[in-house]
């Protein structure tokens, strides 16, 4: 696989580092491979009962929080194609709550969700893996922001990285 340094505050926009600063190290495609075995396994852990479970009334399902993760790693690596392509449109903002809003995230099962996940992800690997070298720099506009490739495959990376940091820590919480 092809190792790839960090981005620079020139290839996304500052609130995208949320997501670029979660991926350890410079390699965002050795990221992404080992999530591809991590997230599911971790995912399988939970029951199908825990999955309806939200952790203040305001707060989406874990189905829904799976069925985000994979909507956003979908428009990432759309991102990434389409400017990996040299595509020069500028590419439209995503709202997450709409989007959750009409997937009826909670009419599946989670394993439905992780099976979608597996899916996904085997598309983006596949994706990042067979990018030209050149494709890594290139830029576009989503959302009003810069971004490059290789940005999104950080952001890909980090994304999933959050997501599964709040489910440890805020909705898979053991209270003594």
């Amino acid at each position: 696989m092809t190792m790839l340094s960090a981005p620079d505050h020139t290839e996304a926009g500052e609130y995208y580092f949320l997501y670029i600063n979660q991926v350890a190290g410079a390699d965002a495609l050795g990221t992404l491979q080992t999530q591809a075995t991590e997230t599911p396994a971790f995912l399988r852990g939970i029951s199908e009962e825990q999955s309806g479970h939200r952790y203040a009334p305001d707060k989406w399902t874990i189905r829904q929080v799976v069925s985000h993760i994979n909507d956003t790693e979908r428009l990432f690596v759309f991102r990434a194609f389409w400017f990996a392509r040299g595509l020069p449109e500028p590419l439209p903002s995503f709202d997450q709550d709409i989007a959750i809003a009409h997937a009826a995230a909670d009419q599946r099962s989670l394993r439905s969700h992780i099976d979608e996940f597996d899916a996904v992800r085997a598309a983006t690997l596949k994706l990042f893996q067979e990018l030209p070298p050149e494709a890594w720099a290139r830029r576009g506009t989503a959302s009003g922001n810069p971004f490059t490739v290789r940005a999104l495959a950080y952001i890909a990376a980090g994304h999933v990285a959050h997501h599964i940091a709040i489910l440890r820590d805020k909705y898979l919480v053991r209270t003594a």
